[in-house]
């Protein structure tokens, strides 16, 4: 009914509608983000490096009153231009991804199993497109000031990159990507299958 009132959402549509999306959530959460990756990088570190979070409320309040409330924003750049292309590839390739599976597979469109095939392509496609801001989202979000300048290491996003290609070659900026991809997947798998049977529910009950 929604489409009979507004008209279907077109591919330029979708893109848009995703990119915005993403990266406003992406801005949202970036506290909570930054939070999440000191925590689980901490004891990662060398002892003499790491510092030894007691839980969210210690990380929040360190952070806030050690570096300051733009300390929370660290690394936004980069997770709020992977937020965009993962609404992108997400939203926008989905329904391309049904299209081609229904028509070389013989799957009948908006099925579990045609849900699924495209939803994991989906998933792949934007892991492949946002591993290097994941990446570097991550290493800004726990990067520490030089101890002689008092500097930050990186700056930005594409400074990060080149900083990290030259030193260390740029596949090290995919280096994880498997899990990265099974968590990308399942969550783009779990999130389309629940809507497809959302709208199936909502589609049966309103006939």
């Amino acid at each position: 009914k929604l489409h009979e009132i507004r008209g279907k959402t077109d591919f330029a549509g979708r893109v848009a509608v995703g990119a915005v999306t993403g990266a406003t959530a992406a801005i949202i959460s970036c506290p909570m983000e930054v939070a999440t990756v000191r925590m689980s990088n901490d004891a990662t570190l060398p002892a003499a490096e790491r510092r030894n979070y007691k839980g969210v409320a210690d990380v929040v309040k360190r952070i806030y009153v050690e570096e300051g409330a733009a300390a929370f924003w660290r690394g936004s750049s980069p997770f709020a231009q992977r937020a965009a292309l993962v609404g992108v590839f997400q939203v926008a390739t989905l329904d391309q991804f049904k299209e081609m599976y229904a028509h070389y597979l013989g799957q009948k469109k908006n099925s579990v199993p045609n849900v699924f095939c495209a939803a994991m392509t989906s998933g792949l496609i934007y892991s492949i497109a946002t591993m290097p801001l994941e990446a570097s989202k991550n290493r800004m979000a726990n990067q520490k000031p030089d101890p002689k300048t008092g500097k930050l290491p990186y700056t930005g996003t594409v400074q990060l990159m080149r900083t990290v290609a030259a030193k260390e070659g740029f596949l090290s900026l995919y280096n994880g990507f498997l899990p990265y991809y099974m968590r990308c997947g399942g969550h783009t798998v779990s999130m389309f299958i629940i809507v497809q049977m959302l709208r199936d529910f909502y589609t049966k009950s309103t006939m």
